[in-house]
């Protein structure tokens, strides 16, 4: 056993006591009596497994239009019949250990009976129930084997070890087994924040009475403090000084305040656009700079604008508190826009008015309110008689082409119709050298 590598020697070691506990149980007869109860109670809870999860199924199954958070959980329970036999099998063992230890004052053949039943139910639970395959993957390569540590009784010393194996990290020490608990819990909170971040959000999109700007402001301070305080529970868990964390959230500041000044700033402008509401998810916006477009999205760092010909504009909020801003929109408000044309001058301009105003007015989109067309004499050009008609319509008008296009079509047509000429250009060429003389 010497020439064995030390692997080797310590795999031995640690099976030893387990092979004579088995070589024990073989040739004890109140371990056999043990595991006859251990097949009673396995046949029994199969028994009732099968008269038990049709009677559940009927009564748990929600009715085919049913909706909402009672049958969502009526489906989650549904999810978790496959554990019915190991857990009855595990409960009806767990009463044959009171009995034989109070009868015989021994039961450890049945006391691993139910740490089998225990991990056939785990097994069963990663296999059977879950659905997510991040929780599924844990569950395979964690839970499971844990699982089996512990159905095999070696869960205990394996977690002495972990704990007694330190690691130092300058001013920070911790053990082994604090780093994997901790990796474990932080997977688990951090994916269990993710989940509750996205339920909170949905269910505050839902709240219509709200204004977008609000709903967006509480998904925002509900998503920090949900990761926040996995965060501090995920310290907490691992053992570690939240102290240190204070003077490295100090320091942090300070970077901040020095090297991430235009972050903070467009953190800060961010929340106030949120809580202001002047400018919000769908308003139509320009700004100084000469962006413009619609708002698609707000985020904490820049609002997202979207031309009319698709592209996407990322402008940082700063932008919006320190420059002037032009919103031409607030939630489908009527805006006014207005058509140039001109006439020539043998047109009697008394009548222009009373031709294109009822053209522009009969056009399905221009509004009646808070005021219909006008048409207005705006000057005396070089070619002709320059005019204006002004009419507000709801919505925006996506770079003149939207309203306008049909605005001129209706102008052209009632010009046409009333045999108005619309001028071009006219130019006086004068010649003073002397034309040549033909011979």
């Amino acid at each position: 056993m010497d020439d064995m590598p030390q692997f080797v020697q310590n795999l031995l070691l640690w099976a030893k006591p387990v092979a004579d506990t088995a070589m024990e149980w073989l040739v004890s007869p109140a371990a056999w009596s043990q595991f006859a109860l251990l097949a009673v109670a396995f046949i029994i809870a199969t028994l009732m497994s099968r008269r038990l999860t049709p009677l559940i199924t009927r009564m748990l199954t929600p009715p085919g239009d049913a909706q909402g958070l009672m049958a969502q959980a009526r489906l989650l329970l549904l999810g978790l019949l496959p554990l019915v036999l190991p857990l009855l099998a595990y409960g009806l063992t767990a009463i044959g250990e009171e009995l034989t230890r109070s009868l015989f004052g021994s039961g450890a053949v049945i006391a691993f009976g139910k740490r089998v039943f225990l991990f056939i139910a785990i097994r069963a639970f990663v296999r059977e129930v879950l659905t997510d395959p991040f929780l599924r993957v844990l569950g395979r390569y964690i839970l499971i084997p844990i699982a089996a540590l512990y159905t095999l009784g070696a869960l205990d010393p394996l977690m002495l070890r972990l704990s007694e194996t330190m690691i130092e990290l300058g001013n920070i020490r911790f053990s082994v087994l604090s780093l994997i608990r901790g990796l474990i819990a932080g997977s688990l909170l951090f994916w269990l924040g993710g989940w509750s971040n996205r339920q909170s959000a949905d269910y505050i999109q839902k709240q219509k009475e709200l204004r977008p700007a609000t709903r967006q402001l509480a998904v925002k301070a509900a998503e920090i403090a949900i990761f926040g305080a996995a965060f501090l529970l995920l310290m907490s868990i691992m053992g570690i000084d939240l102290t240190t964390i204070a003077v490295l959230g100090g320091a942090l500041g300070v970077g901040i305040g020095l090297g991430l000044q235009q972050i903070a700033a467009n953190f800060v402008s961010g929340v106030i656009l949120l809580v202001e509401g002047q400018t919000t998810v769908g308003d139509y916006v320009e700004l100084d700079g000469g962006e413009a477009g619609t708002i698609v999205k707000m985020t904490a760092r820049a609002c997202i604008l979207e031309t009319y010909d698709g592209k996407w504009i990322v402008v940082p909020n700063e932008h919006f508190i320190t420059t002037r801003v032009v919103n031409y929109s607030d939630q489908g408000s009527a805006n006014r826009y207005e058509a140039a044309f001109s006439v020539s001058y043998d047109t009697d301009i008394n009548t222009i008015p009373g031709l294109i105003e009822p053209a522009v007015e009969a056009l399905p989109f221009v509004l009646s309110a808070p005021e219909g067309p006008d048409c207005e004499l705006r000057g005396f050009g070089d070619s002709g008689i320059d005019f204006a008609i002004e009419y507000w319509v709801s919505g925006i008008d996506d770079g003149k082409n939207k309203y306008q296009s049909q605005v001129l079509f209706a102008i052209w047509n009632a010009l046409k119709e009333a045999g108005v000429e619309i001028p071009y250009p006219h130019r006086v060429v004068e010649i003073r050298r002397a034309m040549p003389k033909l011979t």
